[in-house]
């Protein structure tokens, strides 16, 4: 299992280099890039502060309908969420107490920018 602290979680998601509602996470069962513009426009919530409690921790298909996550990733979102019963995710960030929170991966700076420009937002 990777950990990162809180600080460098932030760290990745600031070298990203886009805008807040542009930061990338990777959900760990489909490999789909997601930001809170994917969450916005899929109708988890109307701006980033009502969606950013699903940013990182639930997949954008469980607010399209899509299917369970499939053996082979195949570029299309799932409805998985880092809340359920089974622990399959990459990621802890680590509190200052030393709790352990599951968390998306960040996408690197790369794959956020061109996950921003495809959505038509910019950095």
């Amino acid at each position: 299992m990777k950990t990162m602290t809180v600080t460098e979680f932030h760290g990745a998601l600031i070298a990203q280099g886009v805008k807040r509602e542009d930061l990338a996470l990777i959900c760990p069962m489909c490999q789909t890039v997601q930001s809170a513009t994917d969450l916005i426009a899929a109708g988890a919530g109307s701006n980033f502060d009502e969606v950013e409690k699903y940013l990182g921790f639930s997949c954008v298909g469980r607010f399209t309908g899509a299917g369970t996550p499939r053996k082979d990733p195949d570029g299309a979102a799932c409805n998985w969420t880092l809340g359920g019963l089974f622990a399959l995710h990459k990621l802890e960030v680590v509190t200052e107490d030393g709790k352990r929170h599951p968390r998306f991966e960040p996408a690197t700076p790369d794959q956020a920018m061109q996950h921003a420009l495809k959505q038509g937002g910019a950095a």
